[in-house]
């Protein structure tokens, strides 16, 4: 059961995460969460290097989709410029959103990897809908009130799986 919340990397950033490497492990798909993944859980709009990162992904060949439990207008404000499909009150981590996205670009598991900065949601969720998972350090240590109280409970399970040498990765 705790194999659902490891993800298979951990990387500090989305900025880690290359389109050269996906590639090369047969990645043609991203999906992606928004907040404290992409942009602090308060930036409304990407940032000049999220834009850069996302027409990286792009010229690649590869295709990016943003998965929030956020509002329509929350997502849909971020991703619009971007040219970039979204899917809003997402309810991860239940893994109809990470399908039904799947479905939607025309892919197989195996070429998607889902990256977000949460256990509890965006790592269980891809994980038991069968994806490839990336584990991002949150970009601001502050959050909303339902995310504080996951964190806490990420950082147990986060502890534990340390303790059994399951993770090697140091904490922020």
């Amino acid at each position: 059961m705790l194999k659902r919340f490891l993800p298979n990397e951990h990387v500090k950033s989305i900025f880690e995460i290359h389109p050269e490497a996906l590639r090369e492990k047969g990645i043609k798909g991203i999906i992606t969460d928004l907040d404290n993944t992409l942009v602090a859980w308060d930036v409304k709009e990407a940032t000049s290097e999220v834009v850069q990162w996302f027409k990286s992904m792009k010229e690649h060949g590869i295709k990016v989709t943003i998965i929030s439990n956020n509002n329509r207008e929350r997502v849909s404000v971020f991703s619009e410029p971007l040219d970039t499909p979204f899917v809003f009150s997402a309810r991860k981590p239940l893994s109809k959103a990470f399908k039904t996205t799947a479905k939607k670009m025309n892919l197989k598991k195996e070429e998607i990897v889902v990256i977000g900065d949460q256990i509890l949601t965006d790592v269980l969720g891809g994980n038991t809908a069968g994806f490839y998972t990336i584990l991002v350090v949150p970009i601001v240590e502050t959050d909303e009130k339902i995310t504080k109280i996951n964190r806490k409970i990420e950082r147990r399970i986060l502890a534990y799986m340390r303790k059994k040498g399951k993770i090697n990765w140091e904490e922020k």
